[in-house]
């Protein structure tokens, strides 16, 4: 897990980790900042220190294939196939929390969906 708003394109036709702009790569972006921009945590951009001591996410958000490669990722084929605008959350550096973390999780959340939804 990490802490960031993972956009388009997740893969690149040479399948190394290198950013791969989509055509709507703005509108996506202004999408990802929508969310990150209010969670603290996740805007400044090193989430995980313990776990990956050099990864960093320039206001808490990146291009999927400039992260890592993905060929064949649901939300490459829905924006590609069904005109589906999606990004992918990742909420935390762990990927299963315990039940009892979970009211923290919405709260660190709340704002950054609430603000999501409002981009619609």
């Amino acid at each position: 897990g990490s802490l960031v708003v993972n956009y388009p394109f997740d893969d690149d036709e040479q399948g190394v980790a290198v950013y791969s702009k989509s055509p709507d790569d703005a509108v996506f972006q202004q999408l990802a900042l929508s969310y990150s921009k209010e969670n603290t945590k996740m805007y400044q951009g090193s989430p995980c220190k313990d776990m990956y001591p050099t990864e960093y996410f320039p206001h808490g958000i990146t291009n999927g294939a400039q992260w890592y490669n993905v060929p064949g990722g649901m939300q490459d084929w829905n924006y590609l196939h069904t005109n589906c605008f999606e990004v992918t959350i990742e909420l935390g550096c762990v990927k299963y929390p315990k039940a009892e973390e979970l009211p923290k999780y919405w709260e660190q959340n709340r704002r950054s969906l609430l603000q999501f939804m409002k981009q619609v």
